[in-house]
């Protein structure tokens, strides 16, 4: 009945009036199956379109910050009429849904923020190389969203020994002009990205992947430079280390192609000649490192330059080489003269021959010059 009057009424006036505000007039109020609010109350105007002055009206109070809540059709006319707001019309809405807005600070954001606040202050370093801890949990946090200002540290506190901090920040409100104020209280400790050993590794074993993994540590705990996953791999210890320990670029070397004692192939090479011998290592040596070995044919010790696992290469001198600084040291010729060539052959023999005298052994030890210059004789 209320209705029906109401209609005609607008009717009336609609005819009396210009056609636009014939439009403006007519309008009926009209509820929204969605609504978003900003503040902790919901007001007529967010429930429906075409409130009019009843709009400021509050009629429920806001879910929580960044959550939706549900009210059936009849709980919100319910309420409307209440309000004495009526001829609310509905079509098939059969519920309506609040949200309110939020701003959510994620922990990391939090903690991001305490670390640029600490960042090469106090004798730490990068913020990326800060690590935060909370006092209390702070899973996420969720401010009105008027909140939309940058954290800004206004008063920060830290025990470089400790580790502990004390920070406030502040963020600027649209809705208020004063900015709304947090403070954080926990530790921070500068730490670095590190190869840390999964298992009790031996001085002998060879680092595999799955023997290390990175982690970051206190930097405190590691003295001198962080050794990186990728340069452990296919390395040894100096020493052996349990699990858990971190490793430094100092604690790792390249890995022994030669141990001592052990058996290995001795390789003497020379312009056109490649000559291979047994031997036994006298010292262990990594590639490329300059060891000593003896030669088990001629019991002489060699020394030369480990190039593979159980090998050591020895590079005879090329007859080209110059002689001039030799001969001035240990002959008589005349600058003039040019030295006789060298017998290889004689010198492999010395290598791979055991001397039959003490005399032969001595003179298997002359310098290649003197060798060079008893022939010329």
């Amino acid at each position: 009945m209320i209705r029906t009057a109401l209609a005609t009424i607008s009717a009336l006036v609609a005819l009396a009036l210009p056609a636009a505000a014939a439009d403006d007039f007519i309008a009926s109020p009209t509820l929204r199956a969605s609504v978003t609010v900003t503040s902790d109350v919901v007001r007529v105007g967010d429930l429906i379109d075409n409130a009019g002055s009843a709009a400021l009206i509050p009629v429920y109070r806001s879910p929580d910050l960044g959550t939706t809540g549900t009210l059936t059709t009849a709980q919100v006319l319910s309420v409307l009429r209440a309000k004495q707001v009526i001829g609310v019309m509905t079509g098939d809405i059969k519920e309506v849904q609040v949200t309110r807005l939020a701003r959510t600070l994620a922990n990391k954001d939090l903690e991001n923020a305490v670390a640029s606040a600490l960042e090469r202050r106090f004798g730490l370093g990068d913020a990326a190389n800060i690590t935060v801890t909370f006092d209390r949990g702070v899973a996420e946090m969720r401010l009105d969203a008027s909140n939309t200002g940058a954290l800004q540290p206004v008063a920060t506190r830290y025990d470089a020994r400790s580790g502990r901090f004390d920070i406030a920040f502040e963020i600027a409100n649209d809705n208020n002009p004063s900015p709304t104020k947090l403070r954080f209280s926990g530790t921070a400790i500068e730490t670095v990205e590190v190869a840390v050993l999964t298992r009790d590794i031996d001085r002998a074993d060879l680092l595999k992947a799955s023997d290390v993994a990175l982690e970051r540590r206190p930097k405190a705990e590691v003295t001198g430079e962080p050794a990186s996953r990728e340069r452990s791999v296919g390395m040894q210890l100096r020493r052996p280390m349990r699990a858990g320990t971190p490793l430094r670029a100092a604690d790792i070397v390249k890995p022994d192609f030669v141990v001592r004692d052990q058996a290995v192939t001795v390789i003497f090479q020379a312009p056109g000649l490649y000559l291979t011998t047994r031997g036994k290592a006298i010292e262990s040596g990594a590639e490329g490192d300059t060891v000593s070995v003896l030669n088990l044919q001629s019991k002489r010790t060699l020394t030369g330059v480990v190039t593979g696992r159980g090998q050591v290469t020895i590079q005879g001198a090329s007859q080209s080489a110059p002689m001039a600084p030799a001969v001035e040291q240990t002959s008589s010729l005349k600058r003039d003269e040019a030295p006789a060539p060298v017998d290889t052959a004689a010198l492999l023999r010395s290598l791979v021959q055991a001397p039959a005298s003490p005399a032969q052994i001595a003179e298997a030890q002359i310098p290649q010059a003197r060798v060079s210059q008893a022939q010329a004789k």
